[in-house]
C-alpha cells in the first residue's frame, strides 16, 4: 500500500483460540506498517487489538473452541477500523467499573475497556455488549530532532 486511497481489508471467523487470534494481530500490524503507520499509532492499535481480541476469546466465549470470533479490519494510510465480535452473552458497557479508583487499583476488570476507549480515537460497543468497534485516525508525528 503506498496511498492513502489504497486499502486492506480482512474479515475472517475464527474459533476461540489466542494463537489464531495473535496470528490475525500479525497481519493486520503488518498491513498497518505497509500502509506507513508507525511510532505511537501502531504501539496504540497493537495494544487496543490484543485487548479486544483477548477479552473476546477469554471472557466472551469462555476460550470454547466451538464458539467463534469475527475480526474485521480495514486499513488505509489515513484510517483504521477494527470490529470484533464473540458468541458469548455480552457484558453491559455502559456500567464498567472505573479501574483507576484506589479501591479497585488491585482489581483485574475494566481496565482492557478503560485502555480500547483511551488508546483509540473511538471504542464504541454494540448494545449486547459481544462487539466493539475500534477507530483509529492516524497522528500526525513530528519527526526526531525536529520539535521546535
Amino acid at each position: 500500500m503506498t496511498s492513502a486511497e489504497e486499502h486492506w481489508s480482512y474479515d475472517k471467523i475464527l474459533p476461540s483460540d489466542l494463537e489464531l487470534g495473535h496470528a490475525a494481530i500479525e497481519e493486520l500490524m503488518a498491513a498497518l506498517g505497509a500502509a506507513g503507520w508507525q511510532g505511537m499509532d501502531l504501539f496504540r492499535i497493537q495494544m487496543a487489538i490484543e485487548e479486544a481480541v483477548v477479552n473476546a476469546i477469554e471472557h466472551g466465549n469462555k476460550r470454547q473452541f466451538d464458539k467463534k470470533v469475527r475480526l474485521v479490519f480495514h486499513v488505509t494510510g489515513e484510517k483504521t477500523t477494527l470490529e470484533i465480535t464473540d458468541e458469548g452473552a455480552g457484558f453491559d458497557h455502559r456500567n464498567v467499573a472505573d479501574p483507576t479508583v484506589e479501591e479497585l487499583l488491585d482489581k483485574p476488570r475494566g481496565r482492557g475497556v478503560m485502555l480500547m476507549r483511551e488508546l483509540m480515537n473511538e471504542a464504541f460497543f454494540n448494545e449486547l455488549g459481544n462487539q466493539v468497534t475500534m477507530i483509529k485516525i492516524r497522528s500526525v508525528e513530528i519527526p526526531e530532532g525536529d520539535a521546535s
